[in-house]
């Protein structure tokens, strides 16, 4: 069975500066996948790729077989492709409700209450916070809103950028928690996360990168028992 989402050689730049040298991975359906590395190794260059925010200089992105370099963002949202990016790219001047409406905008349907309740289920405090403004929330529910955006989509394939940046330990647990649980659901999770620990013991392999290039790739429980994984992002 062909993968869900293949990157095959790609090679994106800023301007003259090279970003990604021949970038290969591949995420089969059903899994969770994370990209490690140090800062400005090119994780998130990779997601803006894949997403079509970016365009390759050379190589392809496949999506259920199909090529989807080059198209525009939107098209591959509405292919099933939803990106939460660094960040959280929420509308802070929208309620949460406005934030998740617009989650589903290039739906044909009508977000449904099940819907609804299985982001509540999932973010409890979303439905306390229903009619405020997303930028009045803490930067722990502005990225449980992010992820709740983005299910609305009904993505295939999440791409997550960074979720645990910049939050408290506690919100942390909650947020892998929920990775877990929307993967467990059907969702195919592609994982760029700073913290290496909490990706190699969520996600099921994984892929190492350093300056634009994939060095290693493995099972996350062979990366996590790798002396030289262990030196270079596990503090060990």
């Amino acid at each position: 069975m062909s993968p869900i989402l293949s990157v095959s050689g790609i090679e994106v730049s800023y301007g003259t500066i090279p970003a990604l040298h021949g970038i290969d991975l591949e995420v089969e359906k059903g899994e969770i996948v994370t990209l490690i590395g140090a800062n400005g190794a090119g994780k998130t260059t990779t997601l803006r790729t894949i997403s079509g925010l970016l365009k390759p200089r050379k190589g392809s992105v496949t999506f259920n077989g199909k090529n989807i370099s080059g198209v525009k963002p939107h098209i591959i949202t509405g292919m099933g492709v939803s990106h939460v990016p660094e960040g959280r790219g929420i509308f802070s001047n929208l309620t949460v409700n406005d934030n998740l409406e617009l989650g589903a905008y290039l739906r044909k349907d009508k977000i449904t209450k099940e819907e609804y309740e299985r982001v509540f289920t999932l973010f409890p405090v979303l439905r306390e916070r229903i009619k405020q403004s997303a930028g009045t929330l803490s930067g722990g529910e502005q990225q449980m809103l992010a992820i709740s955006r983005a299910l609305m989509s009904k993505p295939q394939v999440l791409l997550l950028d960074e979720p645990s940046l910049g939050l408290a330990p506690q919100m942390v647990q909650t947020i892998f928690r929920v990775i877990r649980e929307i993967n467990a659901e059907g969702t195919t999770i592609l994982l760029v996360e700073q913290n290496a620990h909490m990706a190699l013991t969520t996600a099921h392999r994984g892929y190492v990168m350093e300056t634009g290039r994939i060095i290693l790739t493995d099972s996350t429980k062979a990366l996590l028992a790798s002396d030289r994984i262990k030196k270079a992002y596990l503090g060990g």
